[in-house]
């Protein structure tokens, strides 16, 4: 294909943004520091010359859309801005579970490659339909959207594996089941209720099922070592390419020092 070709497929192309909007009004993770903005000078505070409006930010890496990069939880990892752009990009299959799923839900590779054509070393985007209770929706929830989420059931983790998958990306709070976080401790009565759903649908208790050594945040703890990262909170135009192969963009802040980044992501489908 020649440059002209390219320039025009480009052109072309259906181009949908799959991230969430950015507000003080944005819920962290649970424990996180939310965003703050401050204007530091406006237009018509300039002393001489034309005035600039200038705002000073402060959140933590972990506020509405965002890349979980290794040293997050990997010290001897790699940080957000050493990972090479490259990485960040390539064919995704935006996997859509939503129908599938609801709260305290596991879902399996098996479900997902019923849903969509997932190929080894793709990006995996998971729908599992809960950004509809993120902040700006009109069904917001912030209890279901980072406690009730679903996650993924045992095995998974070893499978994103042996798929060779890049990066994952979840509509959720967490790629992680909630349940398998911290968040199990602190809301002690939606566990019970995570627990009993569990023994109703599969007749185990929650530790026989995830044994806590090995399933404790094993979406951070055991695949960042591996170099297969996750994003979260990713929303916006994720229902347009549900169950569709596409090539996906990520850009994170190029922060040398970042565990993690805010990001943009984008999917990018062949013109109708």
């Amino acid at each position: 294909m020649n440059t002209d070709a390219f320039f025009k497929l480009m052109n072309n192309a259906r181009v949908y943004d799959l991230t969430q909007r950015l507000s003080i009004h944005t819920p962290p993770w649970p424990s996180y520091m939310p965003l703050g903005i401050q204007y530091f000078k406006r237009i018509a505070g300039a002393h001489m010359g034309q005035g600039a409006n200038g705002q000073i930010i402060t959140m933590s890496n972990h506020v509405g859309t965002h890349m979980d990069g290794e040293i997050h939880f990997h010290a001897s990892g790699r940080s957000i801005g050493a990972v090479p752009i490259q990485e960040w990009c390539g064919p995704a299959a935006v996997v859509d579970i939503s129908k599938d799923v609801g709260d305290y839900d596991l879902y399996s590779p098996e479900l997902l490659m019923k849903r969509a054509d997932i190929r080894k070393g793709d990006i995996l985007i998971i729908n599992t339909g809960y950004h509809r209770y993120a902040w700006d929706q009109p069904q917001s929830d912030e209890l279901r959207y980072f406690v009730c989420h679903p996650g993924p059931g045992p095995g998974f983790a070893e499978w994103c594996l042996k798929m060779k998958i890049k990066w994952i990306g979840v509509d959720c709070g967490s790629a992680d089941h909630p349940m398998n976080t911290i968040i199990r401790t602190w809301h002690p009565a939606r566990f019970a209720e995570a627990e009993q759903k569990l023994k109703d649908t599969y007749g185990k208790a929650w530790d026989e099922m995830f044994p806590p050594k090995k399933y404790y945040q094993i979406m951070h703890l055991k695949l960042f070592p591996k170099k297969l990262v996750h994003a979260e909170n990713l929303g916006g135009e994720i229902d347009k390419v549900s169950n569709q192969r596409v090539w996906i963009n990520c850009y994170p802040i190029r922060g040398i020092e970042m565990e993690s980044a805010q990001c943009r992501i984008i999917a990018l489908a062949p013109p109708k």
